[in-house]
């Protein structure tokens, strides 16, 4: 069988490339997408094969529909079929509801939650047709008890998880998995940057197991979800947070 291959949007931040390395460890063809604004793609790309892990990279707006289709167009005839998709990319734009304005809303909603859709759009049909895939949501511990100052952001990540379910209900008798994995705090460099006193007095308090999550644990979780023994989990939303939110 050929090797299957997985796209991992935003797969050069500290989620996405965790992501990459443990796909590329299981011998998936793996592409990791990249906004156009970043200008060091093919330094990550040589790092990646540096350290021995073959990484495809290609460039897309993830909140543009057309530009999703276009780099769908590319994977599939450069690497392959697209078998496992992660729809990892996100930002955020943090403040009060009060202070929000409408390019805020939009900016975090179409690229958190449109390119859920835009990048879903163009690889579900061929995944139903070839019987397997795998679509992986990564949602946020946010979008399941919210969080001050973030209503568009824990409304993008809960509305992946209604996404999540629709769509499992369409393509589970197809032999395609959709499930969302909600992560709580992670020891990436966006949470990093957050002032060690605020993470000491603030943050760690919250999460039972006293400590930051792990990139490559919540790697090793998407990794189950991508392989044959997960075919009987759909639907789902998987919390990955220390025990900070049970429910």
């Amino acid at each position: 069988m050929a090797q299957r291959v997985a796209v991992v949007t935003g797969g050069m931040g500290g989620l996405g490339e965790a992501i990459c390395i443990k796909l590329a460890q299981m011998r998936y063809r793996v592409v990791a997408t990249y906004s156009p604004g970043n200008s060091k793609s093919g330094e990550w790309v040589k790092g990646m094969k540096d350290r021995s892990h073959e990484v495809y990279a290609v460039q897309v707006d993830v909140s543009d529909f057309d530009s999703s289709a276009k780099a769908v167009a590319k994977i599939q005839t450069e690497v392959g079929p697209v078998d496992v998709l992660v729809n990892n990319a996100g930002i955020t734009r943090d403040m009060t509801f009060k202070r929000m304005g409408k390019p805020d809303w939009d900016a975090v909603l179409r690229t958190n939650l449109d390119s859920v859709f835009n990048m879903t759009k163009p690889v579900c049909d061929g995944m139903v047709d070839r019987g397997w895939g795998r679509i992986i949501n990564i949602s946020s511990i946010n979008g399941q008890k919210g969080a001050f100052g973030q209503t568009n952001y824990s409304a993008a990540k809960a509305g992946m998880h209604g996404f999540t379910k629709a769509l499992a209900l369409e393509v589970a008798r197809k032999g395609v998995t959709v499930n969302t994995v909600s992560p709580g705090y992670i020891g990436t460099k966006m949470v990093l940057a957050v002032p060690k006193e605020v993470l000491d007095a603030k943050i760690i308090p919250q999460i039972p197991v006293g400590r930051l999550g792990k990139p490559e644990e919540v790697a090793g979780l998407i990794a189950y979800l991508c392989s044959e023994e997960a075919a009987f989990v759909t639907g789902a939303n998987i919390a990955i947070n220390g025990g900070q939110h049970m429910y």
